[in-house]
């Protein structure tokens, strides 16, 4: 198996955002609001206001004077379809959704280019004005979704989405392996979709048994040393053999085995990559990689801001309503309202989408069991490492004493000229305490 995953070059320099991805995604942003809140934005406020205040069947029925709807008189009638006159209509039903002036004397009815008016007994005396401008938050919304959506599909090298999942599939990983102390080759195999570990099977099978058995021998709980301890132990050799289902394997046995030696949150992370990596192939997979991103990058490192948000756009909301309160905001200019409601709406939009993709809490008795467990392996890790430090240390000792000794000869022998046997013990003591300092110099360490 290959680690292909791992970036040729530095992360900083592969997944770094250019000049591209900014203009690509803010070209989408900009384009898509401007389209929706000058061509959607109207059809559906107008939509909804005459659904709500349309007249009921005895008070007459709407007649559209190219964009103007109101209850025409008999002369209205039979010049339907045409610019709308003051002669044309009756004053009770007005829904004008037009950018165009409209004076009191020609029309009937007064309001300024790019405004909107809404009149119907149920709204009151007066002509409702909507301003546009109170619902481009809503139309920032769409944009910034069709945004985000867009550039999740393009490739990574001009999409700023598809560049923030690759980069968090490879981090991901990388997280994994250090919680785990597995190595690459392990975490790819544990991360790899199922269709493709199926393939790989078939091809190298013994190769993914051996791997499985070090997860598996890495996850095996620890036991008090007893023979009845022992014996409960459940060895790989017992519930992996040829016959055993590759993929099956790893995702009802060893997935299990990691959630309860290391955390639910590491085996999720496992399975958000591994669905991931399949959006990869194929980047209509949106929500997989909208799963990891949000799971284990945005909540992680922006769930504060989102909470702060939601309560800033509460706070203008609140300022927004007393200041109507106050009758400082007319009740037949309600735009300003509008603008507070849609954004406050947006805020705790983003919140449940955040807290939708918020990791739940494990329980602190649970966690403390899993942090013990884990902690133990490693010690267990380090005791061995130390063991075999020791013996290399040892061994490099024994081997060298000989080299040593016959340099320590040669140097006496050219300032002595004592016998040869004075020479030998002589240079068999500066050995001695050489492997004894050496040794003491290591224990200190």
């Amino acid at each position: 198996m290959s680690t292909s995953y791992q970036a040729e070059g530095s992360e900083s320099t592969l997944f770094k955002t250019g000049f591209i991805h900014y203009a690509i995604f803010a070209g989408i942003l900009f384009a898509v609001t401007i389209f929706f809140h000058q061509f959607v934005v109207v059809k559906i406020v107008q939509g909804f206001v005459e659904s709500q205040f349309k007249p009921e069947a005895i008070q007459g029925v709407l007649t559209d004077f190219k964009g103007v709807k109101v209850i025409a008189t008999p002369e209205g009638e039979k010049n339907a379809g045409k610019e709308l006159k003051r002669e044309y209509m009756k004053p009770d039903f007005i829904f004008d959704f037009t950018t165009d002036h409209r004076g009191e004397k020609e029309h009937g009815y007064a309001k300024e280019a790019g405004e909107w008016l809404v009149k119907a007994p149920k709204l009151g005396e007066e002509g409702i004005i909507l301003e546009p401008y109170g619902f481009s938050i809503l139309s920032f919304d769409v944009g910034f979704v069709i945004a985000i959506l867009i550039t999740l599909i393009m490739p990574m090298r001009i999409g700023y989405m598809s560049l923030k999942i690759e980069r968090e599939i490879h981090n991901n990983r990388s997280k994994v392996r250090l919680q785990t102390g597995f190595t690459d080759e392990i975490v790819e195999l544990l991360t790899m979709p199922d269709d493709k570990l199926a393939a790989l099977g078939e091809s190298d099978r013994r190769r993914i048994a051996e791997l499985y058995r070090v997860v598996w021998n890495r996850t095996t709980p620890d036991n008090d040393g007893s023979a009845a301890a022992a014996q409960t132990v459940i060895r790989f050799e017992d519930v992996f053999d040829k016959n055993t289902d590759i993929v099956g394997f790893r995702n009802n046995g060893l997935y299990i085995r990691i959630r309860e030696h290391f955390s639910d949150f590491v085996e999720g992370e496992i399975e958000d990559i591994k669905h991931a990596l399949g959006w990869q192939r194929n980047h209509l997979k949106i929500f997989a990689a909208l799963r990891l991103y949000m799971a284990h990058h945005f909540t992680e490192r922006y769930s504060n801001n989102v909470t702060g948000f939601a309560y800033g756009g509460a706070a203008i909301l609140i300022i927004a309503v007393g200041i109507r309160g106050l009758k400082f905001i007319p009740s037949t200019r309600p735009s300003l309202i509008l603008f507070a409601i849609l954004l406050e709406f947006s805020m705790l939009a983003l919140l449940a989408f955040v807290l939708f993709y918020t990791e739940e809490e494990e329980r602190m008795d649970k966690m403390l069991k899993k942090m013990e467990d884990a902690s133990r392996s490693q010690l267990d890790v380090l005791q061995e490492q130390q063991r075999d430090i020791r013996t290399f240390v040892d061994k490099l000792i024994g081997e060298s004493s000989e080299v040593i000794k016959r340099r320590v000869e040669e140097a006496i022998s050219e300032h002595l000229s004592d016998n040869d046997a004075m020479k030998h013990k002589i240079s068999e003591a500066i050995v001695r305490n050489i492997q004894i300092g050496f040794k003491e110099t290591l224990d200190k360490r």
